[in-house]
């Protein structure tokens, strides 16, 4: 069980990126968010040692979901990054979303 006491901000206002098992993040448009999102967001929930991390890119190719599993905080990278183009499923393999399918029914069909 998850101690909130341990996560919470400096300012007592909210809970560190730490406290989370899963984010779920869908990439913004123009060049300083996409970068935001797929590299720096990337970065930094991995070295807060997230578990899952996935991302819904409609800008990547024809849109794409990115599964990113095993933190390696002191590398701030992932073990596992499975990328699948939009409208083939991704399972949620852990935490609080276990087995939450990810497919056509949310991101539509893929877009060749």
């Amino acid at each position: 069980m998850l101690d909130p006491e341990r996560y919470v901000t400096d300012d007592g206002l909210g809970l560190t990126a730490a406290a989370h098992r899963v984010i779920f993040e869908v990439a913004s448009p123009g060049k300083r968010s996409l970068e935001r999102d797929r590299a720096k967001k990337r970065r930094e929930y991995a070295r807060a040692g997230i578990p899952v991390y996935v991302l819904v890119d409609d800008y990547d190719g024809q849109g794409a979901v990115t599964l990113f599993t095993g933190p390696r905080p002191d590398k701030a990278d992932w073990d596992d990054i499975h990328r699948v183009p939009y409208g083939t499923d991704v399972t949620i393999p852990e935490g609080p979303a276990k087995g939450f399918v990810i497919g056509e029914g949310i991101t539509g069909p893929r877009r060749d």
